[in-house]
């Protein structure tokens, strides 16, 4: 639901940034990485020293970098294979610096076992989760199904922090992951399912062929 709405409403805000960066010369590739850099480095540097408020504005500062340079390669012709793979993959190593982040935040200044296990705990399920799509996709079959995508996973955990990070008890973020976790642990095996229905169904297909 996010990713139909909110990427809808954040592209029309940002096509002009789009446009002019276009008129620059500047590449949808370096938006791309300037951006996974930046996200990078306001969770690695803000996060383990348990500075969330700042960390969130660094991050999301740099996060919109993934539908603007998506933008800049439709208005400029140049969406490709290479384009799509090379945002996917740099969008993992964002993800694995906020929530790898948030494991040396509370696995230092901030002491709380539980939350050190809840974060690191979203950042194994969130990989796998896109592990499940990848792999159906490269095996000829969609599993595109699930109730935490990585919009809603990234967006709930930002914000939550964000808040943890000017006072707000940490029980706010706390039941932010639990969510992730449970709504991770169900959209992987979401996904699980629908490639099975596909997989039997291309079996049943090779048995009435011969």
């Amino acid at each position: 639901m996010l990713n139909r709405f909110a990427k809808a409403l954040f592209t029309r805000i940002f096509t002009p940034v789009a446009r002019l960066l276009l008129s620059w010369g500047v590449s949808p590739d370096v938006v791309t990485l300037v951006g996974t850099v930046g996200v990078c480095f306001g969770a690695l540097a803000f996060f383990p020293r348990g500075q969330l408020f700042w960390g969130v504005m660094v991050v999301t500062a740099f996060v919109f970098s993934d539908l603007i340079d998506g933008t800049m390669a439709r208005m400029s012709g140049r969406s490709s294979v290479w384009g799509a793979y090379l945002d996917s993959t740099l969008d993992r190593f964002g993800d694995a610096a906020v929530f790898g982040g948030l494991v040396l935040c509370y696995a230092g200044p901030k002491d709380n076992d539980v939350m050190m296990v809840l974060s690191l705990a979203c950042l194994v399920l969130g990989f796998l989760v896109s592990y499940a799509r990848a792999r159906a996709e490269g095996l000829g079959m969609q599993a595109n199904v699930g109730v935490a995508e990585r919009s809603e996973r990234l967006v709930f955990t930002l914000v939550a922090a964000g808040f943890v990070g000017i006072g707000v008890t940490h029980y706010l973020l706390m039941g932010v992951l639990i969510l992730l976790v449970v709504g991770s642990t169900i959209t992987i095996f979401q996904r699980i399912m629908m490639v099975r229905r596909q997989a039997l169904a291309r079996e049943v297909a090779g048995t009435e062929a011969v």
